[in-house]
């Protein structure tokens, strides 16, 4: 069997459910592997505490460019779908953020002066002697946007005889798709929350269309969780269990210990969970969509700046508390563009309830189909396809029978494949990948975005509504932008981190908080974008906390804000509130403060 255990949102308890099934499923004697495919911000090795024997170097092929054949013609910058390579002045300039090793560029080059070479993106390791279970996981390279690639070479160690376990990244996009694609049973932990039922739906609409059948995992049960609850039976899915809310687990967790080696209550409810596991496959529900107000034309605020600073808020992993904080900051901030870089499970506007001004289409590329009357099942599209998108299965004609057909989820539209068709049976068409707005909030205009469910191009997404948030901080003459960004360190995250001014980066005092804030501020450093910290429940572990204040110091950092743990900030989620409208409490005092550091810090 293979279950990957996916989330929609960060922070519901993906990894610890993961690593925690594992360890209950090995020492019950079953033969178990557990496979970390969350290759941007891998967590599991925190806990499992692996000596690793395995290592290989993930590569692909990127174009490397020889300036004695160039003739500067900008053919290969016209075929780019993906913005990753500018002509300027006869030059060739490759932006490797960008690539996605598709190969059309060198294919279009008239004089071969693009050669495709092999370069390293990441690397998987594996400890085959680990006990009590077998332990791989991925790595992608800081700066590196194929995170898919390293997915598929970790999914690689599934062993057919074994329970597989495969922990997912975040959100619905490509990395998902590949971790989610083939399994036998996806697993989907929520959080009985607003934002928790949110990125749920969102979850639920990938498994869906992927053909999986599905279960729920509620985490910080109360025991009723009355929303989920009605979501599932709304949408015919069952609740596959429920883990209670535990200060005493988070404190162990925060250590980077094992939750069901100290609890063996938890033990036994993850052993009933598997042994009774319901799921389902119902029809993709429809999602939810933002609908345009009707009427309300009053025109947003204009201010007096001559420019305006960026700051991005980002956390490395999910469930830190980003959002929460950005949602706070939007009531504390004046004179400002509020942008949701989120797109792929986005949040912000469920603390905010904007009025939606404009929507607009996203065009995120490409899509090819194969007319099978034409096609002669020559295969040179399917050898060509970099992305393994091209299957020979696909209706038979008279002439040749099986012809191709093309894998809508596994193509990424670089528009290559109608290129080497000798036959014109492939076609390319743009691909509608989501959705943008400009809405107002209580908080001043606000610029977010609605990725489709299982479509590639978040990063440009991203751009989109970055590139509308600074249209707009101009023509209002505002100070700043408030970016909510995405958690990883993939495309999403480059995209929302840089040309920013300052990069916020909210964490938590647990080992995989300090390990993925340590690896967005070297991602930060990368882009040359200056940081600050904001450590969130910072009085859970004073000991990892501390960690995190060295850390920073090390890169140049510092800390700008300590928010102690408090129930409050949980009462206001659930009324739907920021921490500030709430009311008084240490958390509001807190962030207060922070935000005048901030402010400081990007003056």
């Amino acid at each position: 069997m293979t279950i990957t255990v996916a989330s929609g949102k960060g922070g519901t308890g993906k990894t610890t459910f993961s690593v925690n099934l594992a360890y209950a499923l090995a020492m019950r004697g079953e033969r178990v592997r557990l496979l970390d495919c969350d290759v941007e911000e891998p967590n599991d090795h925190l806990f499992v505490r692996p000596e690793f024997t395995v290592e290989r170097p993930v590569k692909v092929p990127k174009p490397a460019w020889d300036a004695g054949k160039c003739i500067g013609c900008g053919k290969c910058a016209e075929a780019c779908n993906y913005n990753a390579i500018a002509v300027v002045k006869g030059k060739v300039l490759i932006f490797n953020e960008l690539c996605h090793s598709c190969g059309v560029c060198t294919y279009v080059c008239p004089q071969g002066a693009l050669e495709e070479k092999d370069a390293v993106i990441g690397t998987v390791q594996a400890a085959p002697g680990h006990e009590p279970f077998y332990f791989a996981h991925g790595l992608l390279n800081i700066g590196e946007a194929l995170a898919p690639n390293v997915v598929r070479s970790v999914k690689e160690h599934i062993d057919p005889d074994a329970i597989n376990i495969i922990d997912a990244s975040p959100g619905t996009a490509c990395p998902v798709v590949e971790a989610v694609s083939g399994a036998d049973v996806a697993l989907l932990v929520t959080e009985p929350t607003p934002f928790g039922l949110n990125d749920l739906k969102l979850a639920v609409g990938l498994t869906l269309k992927l053909g999986v059948p599905t279960g729920i995992i509620v985490n910080r049960s109360d025991g009723e969780d009355k929303m989920i609850a009605e979501y599932a039976e709304s949408v015919g899915l069952p609740i596959s269990g429920r883990i209670p809310f535990k200060r005493e687990y988070a404190e162990v967790y925060s250590d980077g210990n094992i939750i069901a080696d100290h609890f063996p209550e938890l033990r036994e409810n993850l052993l009933d969970i598997f042994d009774t596991m319901a799921t389902a496959s119902p029809p993709q529900p429809k999602g939810d969509i933002f609908e345009l107000a009707i009427g309300n034309t009053e025109p947003f605020s204009k201010g007096s700046s001559d420019g305006y600073k960026e700051i991005t808020i980002i956390s490395g992993k999910g469930g830190t508390g980003k959002t929460t904080i950005v949602g706070a900051f939007a009531h504390l901030a004046d004179n400002k563009i509020l942008a949701d870089n989120d797109v792929d499970a986005a949040d912000l506007h469920l603390l905010l309830e904007p009025t939606v001004r404009e929507g607009h289409d996203f065009v995120g590329g490409t899509k090819a189909t194969i007319d099978s009357t034409k096609c002669v099942s020559c295969g040179r599209c399917a050898a060509a396809c970099h992305f393994n998108a091209i299957r020979h299965d696909g209706p038979a004609n008279d002439r040749v029978g099986a012809t191709y057909r093309i894998e809508p989820l596994a193509c990424e539209g670089c528009g290559l494949c109608p290129m080497v068709c000798p036959f014109n049976a492939i076609q390319a068409q743009k691909n509608t990948t989501g959705r943008w707005y400009v809405s107002a909030t209580g908080c001043g205009p606000m610029v977010h975005a609605r990725l489709g469910i299982a479509e590639e191009n978040s990063g440009r997404l991203v751009a989109q509504v970055r590139h509308k948030a600074a249209l707009l901080a101009e023509e209002l003459k505002q100070e700043r932008i408030i970016g909510d960004g995405p958690p990883g360190t993939g495309c999403p995250v480059i995209a929302s981190v840089s040309g920013a001014d300052l990069v916020v980066i909210v964490t938590e005092p647990t080992v995989s908080g300090v390990h993925d804030m340590e690896r967005v501020m070297k991602l930060a450093e990368h882009f040359q974008v200056p940081t600050v910290v904001v450590i969130n429940k910072a009085d859970l572990n004073t000991g990892q906390a501390k960690r995190i204040e060295e850390i920073a110091g090390a890169h140049g950092s510092r800390i700008v804000g300590r928010i102690p743990f408090d129930r409050t900030v949980n009462d206001a989620l659930m009324a739907g509130k920021t921490v500030i409208e709430y009311g008084q409490c240490s958390a509001e005092e807190a962030i207060r403060s922070a935000w005048r550091k901030i402010k400081e810090a990007s003056a």
